[in-house]
């Protein structure tokens, strides 16, 4: 099975690990577990590539600024308040399970920190990296980088779409970085792995 090393070390810290092979049998999953209850989403491409947004749309409350809504601001603090919350994770490090995520407006990174009954996280196996070091470097170098020239912004990285210039502009994406070592204390994680390549 795929990832067995890495759920063993996500299991030690904390969180609950759910492994699959496609990206269709991780939707059918959380399809199945998610149930009328309120869930805010932060962006995500994986989500997105995961097509799982409108399923749990139809039985569910959902709460995704990414969805083209006007009013973004208001749809994210409500998707702060939602029962569950539903991400992507940006880089997980094999060797001791800590999640990086980087942020640039902060939503998605404090939802994952408190407010929630439960947390996803969902991330496909380009996002595991070897270690610590090379996890945060998948966050300078690929994850802000790819985010910035899809959201159009007018930084370094996406203009030149090669690498971190650690900036200083305005439309900087990259302005939070958390890292979970350990689940959460005041509520459930869990972490659904899939053997194929997702997002960014």
């Amino acid at each position: 099975m795929a990832f067995e090393e890495l759920t063993e070390t996500l299991k030690k810290n904390g969180f609950q690990v759910s492994v699959f092979e496609t990206k269709q049998e991780a939707a059918d999953y959380l399809d199945q577990k998610l149930d009328g209850i309120t869930i805010g989403c932060g962006g995500s491409m994986t989500l997105k590539e995961m097509e799982i947004l409108p399923r749990l749309a139809q039985h569910n409350t959902i709460y995704s600024h990414s969805a083209g809504s006007a009013d973004a601001e208001k749809i994210m603090k409500q998707a702060m308040n939602a029962e569950v919350y539903l991400m992507s994770a940006n880089a997980i490090s094999k060797q001791d399970g800590a999640i990086l995520n980087i942020d640039g407006t902060g939503n998605r990174v404090s939802s994952s920190l408190y407010g929630h009954k439960k947390v996803y996280m969902v991330a496909g196996k380009n996002k595991i990296s070897s270690d610590f070091h090379s996890a945060l470097m998948r966050l300078k170098n690929v994850v802000a980088p790819q985010n910035a020239m899809r959201l159009q912004r007018n930084t370094p990285c996406a203009v030149k779409g090669d690498r971190c210039y650690d900036c200083d502009c305005e439309e900087r994406i990259c302005n939070a970085l958390v890292v979970h070592y350990k689940k959460i204390k005041s509520m459930d994680m869990e972490i659904v792995l899939i053997n194929e390549e997702l997002g960014y």
